[in-house]
């Protein structure tokens, strides 16, 4: 009886009060109901495609379809959701896919591919992303520039330098075997499909399995609090600007392949695709949450959702009302639930958790995903 009493009378201050027991809201709230929420609005928008486009919509070449079209934004929106759950932004993407591609196409490295071998223009692109995230990496990280500014500027110089070494000029792939690859399939799935699924991937282990991922969900929810428990921010910060580079190199070479040319007009406005996919995904905009999964089905969602447009011949400047729709709603929702996921922790709770990254950070261990949240949190320097 006695021990009835104490174990039921224990204070709110031992483990069992610093982790309030999850209710069907927490759940809701975090990444698994997020996900979940997105699942159904795919599904809904399936249904509402088989109602208005029959068999067209359902067809298996459609579907194929929509999964390549959403390959090449997806691979960028990866990188992207890198980025924003770091904290940062990248408005330069679309840019970076558009100079890779120019340079990957370029006589020279062409040439250089037909002399060796076309996995040169693949290297090329990659090199080219990648070195063009780390100058943004550099300028925002050590220059202390804010990263809206400096992507900008990246946004403008590397669309600029595009069109100087394209001359404004459309170049076309001529090694076949390149595009052969890119636009073959495995079991009839097409290549571009698999590359977009094995990034996906790739993403998920590093971000949900690795002390990257860790210091990244550290670094965004708070800055000051990942640097006092020994984190290096601003080599991290350079370091997801430069995933993000890599990602638009990739990104360059399956538009490549699907387009046959490299063009300074390539990835025009990716940058703002991949931002509200990464945002419909359920990432918060101010760093510290986020995941791969929400991210690939908010690409989903919106190649989908154009793709029922365009089957029932509905104009772009209906489908841009209808995304802008999307986006102010998904933003509320994220608004509402991290609202309601705050309002749950007690006093003691949040007391319990203070003076570690988690503690410290905005949002910290209430939010899922976060340093210390349901995610993938724990110890952002553990190995």
């Amino acid at each position: 009886m006695t021990s009835t009493t104490t174990r039921s009378s224990e204070p709110a201050g031992g483990a069992s009060a610093a982790r309030p027991p999850r209710t069907r809201q927490s759940v809701m709230a975090g990444p698994v109901g997020r996900n979940l929420g997105l699942v159904v609005a795919l599904v809904l928008l399936c249904i509402a495609g088989v109602v208005t486009a029959g068999d067209r919509f359902a067809d298996i070449d459609n579907v194929l379809t929509i999964l390549r079209l959403a390959s090449v934004i997806g691979v960028v929106s990866i990188g992207m959701t890198f980025v924003i759950i770091g904290g940062g932004i990248d408005l330069s993407v679309g840019a970076l896919v558009a100079l890779s591609s120019v340079w990957a196409t370029t006589l020279a490295t062409q040439q250089m591919a037909e002399d060796t071998h076309w996995i040169v223009m693949v290297f090329t692109a990659l090199v080219v992303g990648s070195v063009a995230g780390l100058v943004n990496g550099v300028v925002i990280a050590y220059g202390k520039l804010v990263a809206f500014i400096a992507t900008l500027a990246m946004l403008a110089a590397a669309r600029g330098l595009a069109e100087i070494i394209a001359n404004r000029r459309t170049q076309i792939v001529q090694d076949r075997d390149f595009v052969r690859f890119f636009s073959g399939d495995v079991l009839g799935i097409p290549t571009l499909v698999i590359v977009f699924a094995l990034v996906s991937i790739a993403g998920w282990v590093l971000l949900n399995r690795t002390t990257f991922g860790r210091r990244t969900f550290a670094v965004g929810g708070n800055a000051e609090a990942a640097r006092l428990a020994g984190i290096r921010v601003q080599r991290h910060t350079v370091l997801l600007y430069v995933l993000s580079g890599f990602t638009c190199g990739i990104a360059a070479v399956l538009l490549m392949a699907r387009t046959t040319t490299g063009s300074s007009t390539h990835g025009t406005l990716y940058e703002l695709d991949a931002i509200a996919a990464v945002v419909i995904g359920g990432t918060l905009l101010i760093g510290g949450r986020g995941t791969i999964v929400g991210t690939v089905l908010g690409v989903l969602i919106f190649t989908t959702l154009g793709n029922v447009f365009t089957l029932n011949d509905l104009s772009s400047s209906a489908q841009a009302v209808a995304r802008g729709v999307i986006i102010v709603a998904a933003v509320l929702l994220q608004q509402r639930l991290v609202t309601g996921s705050a309002t749950m922790r007690t006093p003691r709770s949040m007391s319990a958790t203070s003076g570690g990254p988690a503690g410290a950070t905005s949002g910290g261990s209430a939010v899922p995903g976060g340093p210390a949240g349901d995610g993938p949190g724990g110890d952002p320097t553990a190995p």
